[in-house]
């Protein structure tokens, strides 16, 4: 089950059918869908309403806190532990403060609202979810740890001397507190460059946090694939699994690397998750697709599929929620 040669990574055959390298995503036809102008506009600012919930709260035992900064970014609380994922607080996903994809909508959350952080969850190197000011930001505010995939170390300190465990897929770590809990990262069917000479030379990956009996599953970046009935028969199926719903037109060029909202649910139903958010959507535009699309599709998705609209739902930006992973599992919107 290799995903790794000379050339870099790879996702592999068993995963996708064909054997698709780390990077490779049609030069020619990414250039020709560049300068085609077949993007639906999207709006150049929104300003969201004051998001409910307070991410301060300590929830109890059995419940997950759960903030939605926005695109991948969300603050995730467990009885003892804090932890974010791919933060993204800048006004661009781009190696330049100048060019590049620009933020739709503020944060949810700035970080300095936010409580003291213990961990960082690293998906992958791509701008929209390694970002290097907002790891210089977090250093300052808290000095989290950093669980990444193998070759995201090097990034990583370009930001700050930050602690960094890198994992291949299925590697286990374990989280100094509280006891007993730790972070497999996971495969997913993606790619990684930051230039056009380093493309593949990192991995990329989801994770499974595991803590006190509750499973949360954080996607990271990912196309369809038989990846997710490996996690499901390896991992078991997650309490909360944060899936991605956007970034998905045109779909013969993103449908190797980005989920649409019905494959999505498709994977929440694949994983048997209790409870699924969507996420990279409505942030920074990096495909045609209008801003509200996929969380109209997801909705539809979800009416078609038979799942409940409860099941799989997305949180305004900013907005915190408790999710009661036991006993009885159910989402409630926490008080202002």
């Amino acid at each position: 089950m290799s995903h790794r040669d000379e050339n870099g990574f790879y996702n592999p055959l068993w995963m996708t059918g064909e054997n698709q390298p780390g990077g490779q995503m049609r030069p020619l036809r990414l250039l020709r869908w560049r300068l085609g102008g077949t993007r639906v506009r999207w709006p150049e600012r929104i300003i969201d309403p004051a998001p409910p919930g307070d991410p301060w709260t300590e929830p109890p035992a059995g419940t997950i806190s759960v903030t939605f900064i926005g695109h991948s970014c969300f603050l995730i609380r467990l009885p003892g532990l804090v932890v974010i994922t791919d933060p993204q607080f800048s006004e661009r996903a781009s190696p330049v403060g100048w060019a590049g994809p620009k933020r739709a909508r503020p944060p949810g959350r700035p970080l300095a609202a936010l409580p003291p952080i213990d961990l960082v969850l690293l998906s992958h190197n791509h701008y929209d979810h390694l970002d290097l000011p907002s790891l210089r930001a977090l250093h300052r505010h808290s000095a989290p740890k950093v669980i990444t995939p193998l070759g995201n170390t090097v990034y990583v300190r370009r930001a700050a001397p930050l602690a960094v465990h890198e994992l291949d897929w299925w590697d286990t770590a374990p989280i100094a507190r509280p006891a007993g809990a730790r972070v497999t990262a996971l495969p997913a069917r993606h790619f990684s460059a930051r230039s056009l000479r380093d493309n593949g030379r990192a991995l990329w990956a989801g994770f499974m946090l595991e803590s006190q009996g509750i499973k949360v599953l954080f996607a990271g970046d990912s196309g369809d694939g038989a990846h997710w009935q490996a996690i499901r028969e390896c991992m078991g199926a997650p309490d909360l699994a944060l899936l991605p719903i956007g970034a998905y037109a045109p779909r013969d060029l993103m449908q190797r690397v980005h989920m649409d909202p019905e494959e999505a649910v498709r994977a929440h139903c694949t994983l048997q998750a209790t409870r699924s958010i969507g996420m990279h959507f409505g942030t920074f535009q990096l495909t045609d697709e209008a801003i509200d699309e996929p969380e109209r599709r997801l909705a539809q998705a979800c009416r078609n599929q038979g799942v409940p609209a409860t099941e799989f739902v997305t949180l305004g930006f900013g907005a915190c929620c408790s999710i009661i992973a036991a006993p009885q599992e159910t989402v409630r919107h926490a008080e202002g």
